[in-house]
């Protein structure tokens, strides 16, 4: 499942971020924190995880992430990964084709969390550069994503992707990834879809319907959830 959130952020939370994260900010080399794999692949820069612009930050997106249910209804979080900040400009531009490692370990938490889903949260507008579409192969094309600042995209982690090179400006964003309490994506999805199908019943007022859909839905969770 692949899914468009709006407005995480708002407009002074955006402005507090983009403060945190300007050109006086600690940033290191992004491959400091990557894999084998990653090694040949990235050329981006990274927040260091344990400056207080950091822990700021990661406050900030965790506490935006807490009042959106389109977020938890999507992922159904068991843990989330501390986020992480980075910043693709000049010579460290782009983050060539990988998939994300399937055990990640934070440092906030000293947690060890699954990547069953990946997420990206876009700080930048997408005018203040060129490039840096987060791309993502699916079954017969590659889909070009580049969202709004303060939207966020969530993937399974499992998937191919790159983030393209950026030829002008800069592209800020949070990245992290979610362990889920039901581990397959096919089953996450049918969750989905039935409480969005719930949500538009109760507008209708079908109280039936609701009430056992519902039970039905609770059912399925209780079946999948790994608590």
């Amino acid at each position: 499942m692949l899914l468009h959130l709006k407005n995480i952020l708002t407009p002074d939370e955006l402005h507090s971020a983009r403060r945190l994260l300007g050109s006086d900010a600690p940033w290191i080399d992004g491959r400091s924190s990557a894999g084998d794999q990653a090694l040949a692949q990235k050329q981006n820069e990274q927040l260091a995880q344990d400056s207080e612009n950091a822990g700021q930050l990661q406050a900030l997106v965790l506490a935006a992430l807490q009042r959106e249910p389109l977020f938890f209804s999507a992922a159904l979080p068991k843990k989330i990964f501390n986020p992480l900040f980075n910043r693709y400009s000049g010579n460290s531009n782009f983050y060539g084709t990988h998939i994300d490692g399937a055990v990640v370990h934070s440092r906030a938490t000293s947690q060890w969390v699954r990547s069953d889903i990946s997420c990206t949260l876009f700080l930048a507008e997408p005018s203040d550069y060129d490039g840096g579409e987060l791309l993502i192969q699916e079954a017969q094309r590659e889909r070009g994503i580049k969202l709004a600042a303060g939207d966020m995209v969530l993937y399974p982690g499992s998937t191919l992707h790159q983030v393209a090179p950026v030829t002008r400006g800069a592209r800020l964003a949070s990245f992290f990834w979610i362990e889920s309490m039901v581990r397959s994506t096919e089953q996450r999805q049918l969750l989905f879809d039935m409480d969005m199908a719930l949500l538009q019943l109760r507008r209708r007022g079908d109280v039936p319907a609701v009430v056992q859909l519902t039970g039905t839905y609770h059912n399925l969770l209780r079946m999948w959830a790994d608590t």
